[in-house]
């Protein structure tokens, strides 16, 4: 019996690492597959001894590779390696790589390719920059001798999700941005301006209007209990961390938050159109639809959206419909689940799963768009409302005793 080390992905779509011991590499991949593992690497282990231990139980290693440099990587390997040999188009990327970084990733990769692994093989020992669902694209690639058009394939499809998080951020900018100044300077009234402007009125000894004593007990707080304050938002702060923690609580948190009118639909609309987009070029690369949705699941962050993704795989792996799984969740548009099921009953589930990603994605461009122009002013409002409401206590007492005074 020997000893194999092991890279693999669970049913949930978590990567898992491990060793066991069979008599020659098909028995172990035979033993992990009656376990329901996805084997992503598989090799003669090393001998306990010199078996590499992380350092206090954290693994330390190299920094991994940015989405944006992935994407350039990717779209590099597909254009070199259509007109020259795997081994010569790493060897050129790496020459042409400026980060050292980057290089040495690339490098490692390099050296796995000459050394005769697999690309796949060698991607996995630098697995923080290489996701599981990329490797197992590249694997199917090289298993079906369509490397460049796997490659080109994800490229494309990285490139269409760095495009998707580019005009997120966009979106959330300037709104985030307007808000930080608007917070900044109701904070800057109430704790400089009104101070000062209450020192005029106490030499007055007239009763103040009641806004005007509702703003000054404010701002005395703000000013006096800054601190406590502080204290009590960051211990709600780190107290809803620590509860959403707890699987049960982050799970009745995501399921909330997708029944948000607004956030809801963009982060249904925002899954929806990203496993779309990765089953369309999972299925076109010819990798199992099994294996692809149990790869996604474990992209996914929202856990009701994650839960609702491995209901879909024990249904397929059960013997049912992509689209009828869909259809049962609940969680998915019409629009998915319609042209689904007409790409299955087609026999082009890759278009069909293309087209909707598309539509999606547009969806999601106009929503943001028009939720964008609706919120610029709205927090304009709210804060020219602030601002009126704290300069109007202010000018109460001085109307108030010109009043008087005209008496």
């Amino acid at each position: 019996m020997a000893d194999f080390d092991y890279l693999a992905i669970d049913t949930r779509g978590n990567e898992t690492r491990g060793h066991v011991a069979a008599a020659d590499v098909a028995a172990a991949r035979a033993t992990l597959d009656r376990r329901r593992l996805y084997v992503v690497r598989l090799e003669p282990g090393s001998a306990p001894a010199t078996r590499q231990r992380p350092l206090f139980g954290l693994e330390l290693g190299r920094a991994k590779m940015s989405g944006k440099q992935l994407t350039l990587f990717t779209r590099q390997l597909a254009t070199l390696n259509r007109v020259s040999p795997l081994e010569e188009s790493l060897r050129t990327i790496t020459r042409q790589t400026e980060q050292e970084s980057v290089r040495a990733i690339v490098q490692t990769v390099h050296t796995g390719v000459v050394e005769g692994r697999r690309l796949a093989d060698a991607m996995a020992r630098e697995p923080k920059s290489f996701p599981p669902l990329y490797r197992a694209m590249v694997a199917a690639g090289e298993s079906s001798g369509t490397l460049p058009e796997i490659m080109e394939r994800l490229s494309t499809l990285l490139e269409r999700q760095a495009e998707i998080r580019g005009k997120l951020l966009t979106a959330m900018a300037y709104p985030s941005v307007l808000s930080a100044v608007a917070f900044s300077v109701v904070i800057a009234l109430m704790t400089f301006v009104v101070p000062q402007v209450v020192e005029q009125f106490d030499t007055v000894g007239q009763e103040l209007p009641l806004l005007t004593r509702m703003i000054i007990a404010l701002s005395d707080l703000l000013v006096g209990w800054w601190w406590l304050l502080l204290l009590i938002v960051v211990a709600a702060v780190g107290g809803a961390v620590l509860a959403l923690r707890q699987p049960p609580i982050r799970l009745a948190f995501d399921t909330w938050l997708l029944r948000v009118p607004l956030i809801g639909r963009l982060l249904r609309d925002l899954h929806a159109a990203r496993i779309a987009r990765t089953l369309s070029t999972m299925v076109a690369s010819r990798l199992p639809l099994l294996e692809g949705l149990t790869l996604t699941a474990g992209t996914i962050h929202n856990r009701r959206l994650k839960a609702a993704s491995d209901e879909i795989t024990e249904s397929i792996r059960g013997g049912g419909s992509l689209s009828t799984a869909m259809r049962r969740t609940g969680v998915f548009p019409p629009l998915l689940v319609y042209l689904a099921a007409s790409g299955e009953a087609a026999g082009r589930l890759d278009e069909m799963l293309e087209r909707a990603a598309d539509y999606l994605e547009r969806e999601f461009d106009r929503f943001t768009a028009t939720a964008l122009s609706l919120l610029e002013p709205l927090i304009i409002v709210v804060m020219g409302a602030i601002v009126a409401t704290i300069v109007l206590s202010i000018l109460l007492p001085i109307l108030q005793l010109n009043t008087l005074a005209g008496q």
